[in-house]
């Protein structure tokens, strides 16, 4: 999905894995005016949720977005949803079958500004075409991420200076789809959160921090090395953030699941690699180079691989 509100769909197989570190194939016919924002993955027959800057959540089914071809520029998102001409989507999930049947779960939202909030996942499976209020935005903020999660998970917001805060999800009340939500991180002046994951409590020994900064620079670190908090505060340094790797644009938890990475740039370039060229160091170190960018072109988001593989054999 671009900025100007362009979306399609493709197969992930047309996306081969490089050596990190390099250019990277183009992913879009993107206008010189317009960039890439969201990129996710997605089987044909989930829902899709769409959050706007007004609060509120659009739907429609993946397959109702058109598969085109791997350089073309996409269909307007006003096609699908009943938006306004000044909404524009500012975050998006899939929301499967599976989400339904595995009991209570919550669906989770971060504004920029570092407010949280959850709500039973039951509230959104009747999502109207004219869209439902999902949170109440304080004036000047804006969602940012959003994410399925469990009573149990914990919850891992970052900063695109380069701050972090991981705390339990029981410390968010569940709350109406009317409600403003909570403080999730107290955040100093110029910063704001860029990711938001849920950590898994039996795999939290196992799960890694990947993040990736905007001139193409990127790490993993362990997951302990980010110690339990309580929500509301400043949290604690995620990475080295300064002019040769830019700020921080993605941020996620990783499991030992996941063996690839998507990233792809706001003019359209996209590289897929190996998480094991991405090397593990400490909070306070800056990574080392995943892709190599044209002048003026930035990092725009990524995504994790190991769900690609399991669609890639559905899709045979």
């Amino acid at each position: 999905l671009t900025q100007g509100g362009y979306v399609k769909r493709m197969k992930p197989s047309f996306y081969k894995i490089q050596k990190r570190g390099g250019a990277g194939v183009s992913g879009a016919d993107v206008a010189s005016e317009d960039a890439v924002e969201h990129f996710l993955l997605a089987n044909n027959l989930d829902k899709l949720l769409f959050f706007a800057d007004t609060g509120k959540v659009f739907q429609c089914l993946a397959w109702e977005i058109p598969e085109l071809k791997r350089a073309s520029k996409g269909r307007g998102i006003l096609n699908f949803l009943e938006t306004s001409q000044n909404e524009k989507v500012l975050s998006l999930i899939s929301y499967t079958k599976q989400d339904e049947e595995e009991g209570k779960k919550y669906l989770v939202i971060v504004t920029k500004q570092g407010i949280i909030k959850r709500t039973d996942l039951v509230s959104f499976k009747n999502v109207r075409k004219n869209g439902l209020l999902a949170i109440n935005l304080q004036q000047g903020d804006t969602l940012r991420g959003v994410l399925i999660a469990q009573e149990n998970d914990e919850i891992f917001l970052a900063t695109k200076l380069g701050q972090s805060i991981r705390f339990t999800m029981k410390d968010v009340r569940a709350m109406g789809r009317s409600a403003s939500g909570v403080r999730g991180i107290r955040l100093e002046t110029g910063d704001e959160v860029v990711g938001m994951s849920a950590i898994q409590n039996q795999r939290k020994e196992q799960q890694y921090l990947l993040v990736v900064m905007e001139n193409g620079y990127g790490k993993r670190t362990k997951v302990e090395e980010y110690r339990l908090q309580k929500r509301g505060g400043t949290g604690i340094k995620a990475a080295k953030v300064n002019e040769k790797t830019g700020k921080i644009v993605f941020a996620k938890v990783v499991g030992q699941e996941e063996k690839e990475i998507i990233v792809i740039s706001s003019k359209g370039q996209v590289i897929r690699s190996d998480f094991k060229s991405i090397s593990i160091i400490g909070r306070a170190s800056s990574g080392v180079r995943i892709m190599r960018l044209k002048p003026g072109d930035k990092v725009a988001s990524g995504i994790c691989l190991q769900e690609i593989k399991e669609l890639a054999e559905d899709e045979k």
